[in-house]
C-alpha cells in the first residue's frame, strides 16, 4: 500500500514546490506594504510621490555612510535606505541613488574605500565624531553620515544626517528646489496661453488719454512673448483678440474682468461714442491670471490719469505669473510699511518713524526662507506686484488710507490669500516714567484702528477689543526667595488637542499650541452666509476662559483672580475664511490716491511742467476726459480666495517660534503659509513629523477610579481568575470521574 501511494506523494511535493517558487517570484514584483503608525511615518507622502514621479532631468543621490555603525546610528542608515527605496518605487527613470562605503577607521583601507573618502571630501562631506558605548565604556568614533543631491548643474548638500526626524521633508523640499522651473516647463503638455484683448476702437480716444503708441502694442506684446517663450522652452503662445461687438465686449468684461473704456461723443463730435477693451490674460488648464495693462488713477487737482505698463513691467509680470501658473511660485509678499514688525534677513521697513527697539522676527524669517523668498511691499508708494499668491501683514500700527485698503481688497478679489497677524491693542509706555517709580511702570493698552478692521467686518469677521485669559495656561516657576511654587500666567493660554480643528489635514498632527496676548475673534454669520463663504476655526481657548477688556493690566502680580465658572466660556482665536468674497468698495467711488505733501515737486510745479509741454494737434482738441468711463478695472466679486486671521503678533516673535521649526507653534505657522499658497500637500508632509502626543485630560473622579483599580482591583482580578481556574479544573476532574463510573 505504501509503495502504491509513493508516486502521488512525489507529485504533491512537486506541486507544492512549484507553488512556493511561483509565490516567491510574484512577491518579488508584486508587493504591498502596510504602515500602521498613526502619522504614516514610514510611508512617503503624496507630495514626495509627485515630486519624484515628475522629474524631467536626471536626479542622482550619493549617500556617504559608514557601515556597521552602533545604535542608534545604524537605525538612521536603515531608515534612509528604506526611504530612498520607497522614493525609487514611485519615481520615474530619472531618479537614482547609490550608497558609498566610506569607512572612517584608521589603518589598512581598500583602494575603493579611499577613493570614496576622496569623493566625499570633494563634495564637502566630512566625517563627524559620534559617541559609542561598548562594554560599559564610552568611546568616540569618526563616521561619515552625509549625502549630496545632483540635478543638472545644481548640487544640494546635506552634510550630516544624525536623526530620522524630518528627513523626508528635507529630501522632498530639496528635490523641489532642484526640480525647478525648467523641469516644470518641460513637463507641460499644453502651452501657456497669453491673450491680449485690445479693441481697435480705442485708437480713436487713445491720443486724448496719453496713449499715442497704443496701436503698436500688439506687435510689442508679441515680441515680448516670443522672447520669453524662448527662455521658457517655447511654452508660451501669444494671441491678439480684437473684441468689437457689444456682445463680445460684455463677455470679455464679465468672464475675464478685462477693463473696458466707454465714452460718449467727444471733441464737438469729432470723436464718435464708442467702447473698447484692453487687458492681458494668461491661461493654463483651469487657472487664469488677469494682468491689468491700463491703470486708471483718480488724483486730486489733476483729475483722471491713465498709465499703461511699459515693456519691462509687462515682461516682469508675465515671467512672475508663468511661475504662479505652474505652481513653482516661491515669492511671499510681506508688507514692510505701516509700522509692521521687521523680518530679519527680509525686507526692511520703509517708514522713517519705525521704532528702533522694535523686535525683529528672526526665527520667522529663517523658517520662511527655507521655501519662500520675501518680497517687500510698500503700499504707500507702490501697488501690490503681480505673481504674488499670498500677502503677509504682521502687526501694523499705522492707519491705512482708503486707496491702500482698496489695493488689499482687490488683491483678495483676484483670488489671492491674506496672512493677517493683527494686534487689537498697542502697548504704550506712559511718558514721564523714566527712572522713577519703577513699580508703576505699566504699559497703557490703547486700541488700534488701522482701517483693516472695516475690511474684515465686511468680509465677515471681527476682532474683539479684549484679551483672552485662560485658567489652562502656562505656569511660571517662582524662585525660592519669592516663596517658590508656580504662578499662572493667564494671558498665555495653552491650547489643547481637543480645541484644535482636526477637519483640516494640515492640523491633524498638531496636538498642542501656546498663545500669547491674543484677542478673541467672532464671525459675522449673516456676512458669511450671504457670500457663501467657508469659515474654519483653527483653534480656540478652553472653556475656562474669560476676557479682559477694561483697565487692561497683564502683570501677573496685579492680575485679578478668575471670575466664577458660570462667567467663563470658550473663545475662537484663529480662523481661515475662504470662498468668493465681495468687495468692500462695491457701490462706492474708487478711492483717490493721495499726493504726498513732501514730494519733490508740489502740485504747482507739476502743473507748471504740464503747461510747458508742447501740445499736439490732437491734444488741442477740446475733449472732456471725465466723461470716459472705465469698466472692468474694479472687481466687485472675486475668485475664490483665502484669509487667515489671528490677533497676536507676539505669536511670531522669537520667544514663541524656534529657529529649527521643531515646535508645534512653528509647524502651525509654516503649515498655514503653505495652505494659503496652495501647498497643502507640503504642509501635510511636514506635519506628520510631529511626534508630540500629550495625554488627554482626565477628571478627578476618573483619576480616583484608576488609582483604586490599580491598588485593589488588580489583586481582586487575580483572585477571581484563580477561582475560575480552580472551578474549571474541578469540573474537569468531576467529568472524568463520571466517565469511568459509567
Amino acid at each position: 500500500m505504501g509503495g502504491k501511494n509513493r508516486p502521488g506523494k512525489y507529485i504533491k511535493f512537486c506541486i507544492y514546490l512549484v507553488i512556493l517558487v511561483l509565490v516567491n517570484v510574484a512577491g518579488i514584483t508584486l508587493f504591498f506594504r502596510i504602515d500602521l503608525t498613526a502619522n504614516k511615518l514610514y510611508s512617503i507622502s503624496d507630495a514626495s510621490k509627485e515630486v519624484v514621479s515628475t522629474l524631467s532631468e536626471p536626479l542622482t543621490i550619493k549617500v556617504f555612510f559608514t557601515r556597521d555603525l552602533p545604535a542608534p546610528h545604524n537605525n538612521t542608515e536603515r531608515y534612509l535606505r528604506d526611504l530612498l527605496e520607497e522614493y525609487g518605487t514611485y519615481a520615474n527613470k530619472y531618479f537614482n541613488y547609490r550608497f558609498y562605503d566610506v569607512s572612517a577607521a584608521e589603518g589598512e583601507l581598500s583602494a575603493e574605500t579611499r577613493e570614496n573618502q576622496s569623493l566625499a571630501n570633494n563634495y564637502g562631506i566630512h566625517p563627524i565624531q559620534i559617541q559609542v558605548i561598548e562594554k560599559d565604556e564610552v568611546k568616540f568614533q569618526r563616521a561619515y553620515m552625509g549625502m549630496v543631491i545632483i540635478h543638472g548643474d545644481l548640487i544640494e548638500r546635506i552634510p550630516t544626517i544624525t536623526a530620522t526626524q524630518g528627513l523626508e521633508y528635507k529630501l522632498t523640499t530639496a528635490f523641489q528646489k532642484l526640480n525647478n522651473k525648467i523641469s516644470a516647463l518641460l513637463g507641460l503638455s499644453n502651452p501657456i496661453a497669453v491673450k491680449l484683448f485690445l479693441s481697435s476702437s480705442l485708437e480713436a480716444v487713445a491720443p486724448f488719454i496719453g496713449l499715442k503708441n497704443l496701436p503698436a502694442l500688439p506687435d510689442e506684446m508679441e515680441s515680448i512673448v516670443t522672447k520669453l517663450s524662448r527662455r521658457n522652452y517655447n511654452k508660451l503662445n501669444f494671441e491678439h483678440i480684437n473684441p468689437s461687438a457689444e456682445k463680445e465686449l460684455d463677455q470679455v468684461s464679465n468672464e475675464y474682468n478685462v477693463m473696458t473704456l466707454k465714452w460718449p461723443q467727444l471733441s464737438n463730435g469729432k470723436i464718435p461714442p464708442g467702447r473698447g477693451a484692453i487687458g492681458l490674460l494668461m491661461e493654463h488648464g483651469d487657472k487664469t491670471v488677469n494682468i491689468p495693462l491700463l491703470q486708471v488713477i483718480n488724483m486730486p487737482i489733476f483729475g483722471t490719469q491713465y498709465k499703461l505698463m511699459n515693456k519691462d513691467e509687462i515682461e516682469d509680470a508675465i515671467s512672475a505669473n508663468v511661475e504662479a501658473l505652474i505652481n513653482i511660485n516661491e515669492d511671499l509678499g510681506y508688507l514692510s510699511s505701516h509700522g509692521t514688525l521687521t523680518v530679519s534677513g527680509g525686507p526692511t521697513p520703509f517708514d522713517q518713524n519705525v521704532q528702533q527697539n522694535q523686535e525683529a522676527l528672526n526665527n520667522f524669517g529663517a523658517l520662511m526662507s527655507q521655501n519662500y523668498s520675501f518680497k517687500n511691499i510698500n503700499l504707500k508708494d507702490q501697488a501690490i506686484p503681480e505673481g504674488i499668491q499670498c500677502l503677509a501683514i504682521v502687526g501694523p500700527k499705522d492707519a491705512f488710507s482708503d486707496y491702500e485698503l482698496y489695493q488689499i481688497d482687490q488683491f483678495l478679489m483676484r483670488g489671492r490669500s491674506l496672512f493677517l497677524i493683527l494686534d487689537r491693542f498697542d502697548a504704550v509706555m506712559p511718558a514721564g516714567q523714566q527712572g522713577m517709580n519703577l513699580g508703576n511702570r505699566e504699559p497703557v493698552f490703547a486700541p488700534l484702528n488701522t482701517g483693516l478692521e472695516k475690511l474684515l467686518s465686511h468680509y465677515g469677521i471681527r476682532i474683539k477689543k479684549s484679551y483672552v485669559l485662560d485658567q489652562n495656561c502656562f505656569h511660571q516657576e517662582m524662585p525660592a526667595r519669592l516663596g517658590g511654587g508656580e504662578r499662572p500666567i493667564y494671558f498665555v493660554p495653552l491650547i489643547k488637542n481637543q480645541n484644535i480643528n482636526k477637519d483640516l489635514e494640515f492640523l491633524k498632527t498638531i496636538k498642542s499650541l501656546v498663545a500669547l496676548r491674543i484677542s478673541p475673534l467672532e464671525l459675522i454669520s449673516e456676512r458669511i452666509e450671504e457670500n457663501g463663504l467657508n469659515a474654519h476655526r483653527l483653534f480656540a481657548s478652553s472653556e475656562k476662559s474669560w476676557e479682559m477688556s477694561e483697565r487692561i493690566n497683564l502683570n501677573p502680580m496685579f492680575s485679578p483672580p478668575p471670575p466664577p465658572s458660570e462667567e467663563m466660556k470658550q473663545f475662537s482665536l484663529a480662523y481661515i475664511i475662504e470662498g468668493e468674497f465681495s468687495s468692500y468698495f462695491e457701490g462706492k467711488p474708487i478711492p483717490v490716491k493721495e499726493v504726498k505733501e513732501d514730494s519733490e515737486k508740489d502740485s504747482d510745479s507739476i502743473e507748471a511742467d504740464i503747461e510747458k509741454k508742447p501740445e499736439s494737434s490732437d491734444q488741442k482738441l477740446n475733449a472732456d476726459l471725465s466723461k470716459i468711463e472705465s469698466l472692468g478695472q474694479f472687481v466687485p466679486r472675486g475668485k475664490p480666495g483665502k484669509i487667515f486671521l489671528m490677533a497676536s503678533s507676539d505669536m511670531l516673535k522669537d520667544n514663541v517660534l524656534d529657529a529649527r521649526g521643531n515646535t508645534t507653534n512653528a509647524t502651525f505657522i509654516m503649515n498655514v503659509i503653505d495652505y494659503l499658497n496652495d501647498r497643502e500637500d507640503i504642509a501635510v508632509m511636514r506635519g506628520k513629523e510631529q511626534r508630540f502626543n500629550p495625554l488627554d485630560d482626565t477628571q478627578a473622579g476618573t483619576k480616583t477610579f484608576i488609582k483604586t483599580f490599580n491598588i485593589a482591583g488588580l489583586p481582586v482580578l487575580v483572585v477571581i481568575f484563580g477561582l475560575l481556574v480552580w472551578f474549571r479544573r474541578h469540573a474537569r476532574k468531576k467529568h472524568i470521574r463520571m466517565m469511568f463510573q459509567k
